[in-house]
């Protein structure tokens, strides 16, 4: 299928997905593809219209990208829509083993697994995003993220620290995935500590939604939000070292969302930009440890979207929410040249909503010559391929 949105770009999208059942991958943060591009990881359940429950099992595997063949590797009962199982390549075998997570005995778990022999390690905690260098993975409470946001956290098992704001022992873990030892690295209440002036003196139950190490494993990224009292959360976006010291404020409790790191110090986030901007929400370049903001293309980008730096770092992938008729619009921007391009706008089924949607959460290969994405434009949950590697020839 070919998508022409302007008068010299047209881009090819090719489905790699078939009919058995409801596809996708999940968030665009996440190793997806194979370390030489063969295999793409995959989800796949048996609905796409209602949010997972506790006895829904979702399939993992990989698909050969040239033939379509499936390879069914694992099952889980840990998994969402938005971000799957978190399921991933390890860094360290980006050809032969993948991480994912699981639920047994009413405790979430990591696992290790090589997708060739099905050998497989249990890590003491759930993993959320995993270092660069293979070296050590960060994990929160799956239990708590489901009663702030289901669409990503896990079903079945209820947050022990359900009725305390900001508890000493819930927090951030630190995982060595060589072993599967983990640690406390900072408590929520330690969080609450460092970030709570905002509130002036109000008591806020807290969560971290989403965490990232940064591009070499020697800084991580956290959005911490507050529950919602019959309104919107506010996020506070918070750095560290990888052992909890030397934390930063980058931003207090306002509005803040996607975002990817360049590289060790800088990050690409849509935000309000509070500490170093007046301009409003806008897609801008932080700089670790310190309040320097940097807007980019005010023009371009016009509203929140997933975003991700193309390996080389020259080109920034976007997406879209739904706009007045239903539409999601893929963009990719050229960094160097400073010029954006619309790749194509695909169809998103209006029922499929809230935490259950299906965003289109493109993820790069690694060559950067082309991305995958999640649509439901055809009327069921599928992957696709969009080369790239013409755009701007």
């Amino acid at each position: 299928m070919e998508i022409q949105r302007t008068k010299n770009l047209t881009v090819s999208i090719e489905r790699l997905t078939d009919s058995s059942g409801h596809q996708f991958y999940g968030y665009y943060d996440n190793a997806a593809w194979s370390g030489d591009d063969r295999y793409h990881l995959y989800h796949k359940v048996k609905f796409w219209d209602r949010l997972q429950e506790e006895n829904d099992m979702s399939e993992l595997g990989m698909i050969d990208v040239a033939t379509k063949r499936y390879i069914p590797i694992a099952e889980t009962y840990a998994w969402n829509f938005q971000q799957g199982a978190m399921l991933q390549w390890h860094p360290l075998a980006p050809k032969d083993e993948i991480i994912f997570n699981t639920r047994s005995n009413d405790k979430f778990y990591g696992v290790v697994m090589n997708v060739h022999t099905k050998e497989q390690r249990l890590l003491e905690e759930p993993v959320v995003n995993v270092d660069p260098t293979g070296k050590y993975a960060l994990s929160v409470n799956f239990s708590r993220m489901f009663d702030f946001r289901p669409g990503y956290g896990y079903a079945g098992i209820k947050d022990p620290y359900y009725n305390e704001p900001h508890p000493d022992e819930d927090g951030i873990i630190r995982i060595e995935l060589s072993t599967g030892k983990s640690e406390r690295i900072l408590s929520l209440q330690q969080i609450w500590n460092f970030t709570k002036d905002a509130f002036q003196g109000t008591d806020q139950k807290i969560m971290i939604n989403h965490i990232n190490f940064n591009t070499d494993g020697t800084r991580f990224v956290c959005l911490v939000r507050n529950f919602p009292l019959g309104a919107g959360w506010k996020t506070a976006i918070l750095t560290a070292n990888p052992d909890g010291s030397e934390m930063f404020l980058l931003s207090d409790y306002s509005y803040a969302s996607h975002y990817h790191w360049r590289d060790s110090e800088h990050l690409v986030i849509y935000s309000r930009g509070v500490e170093g901007s007046d301009a409003g929400n806008q897609l801008y370049e932080l700089k670790d440890r310190t309040h320097e903001v940097t807007a980019i293309d005010k023009a371009f980008f016009l509203k929140d979207g997933h975003c991700s730096y193309s390996p080389d770092r020259k080109l920034l992938l976007y997406d879209s929410y739904p706009d007045e008729f239903s539409y999601r619009h893929l963009y990719l921007y050229d960094l160097i040249q400073k010029r954006g391009v619309t790749l194509g706008s695909l169809y998103s089924y209006p029922n499929i909503d809230g935490d259950f949607r299906s965003d289109l959460h493109p993820r790069w290969n690694r060559a950067g010559t082309a991305f995958s994405i999640d649509s439901t434009h055809e009327g069921q949950r599928h992957m696709y391929k969009v080369d790239i590697k013409d755009v701007f020839k």
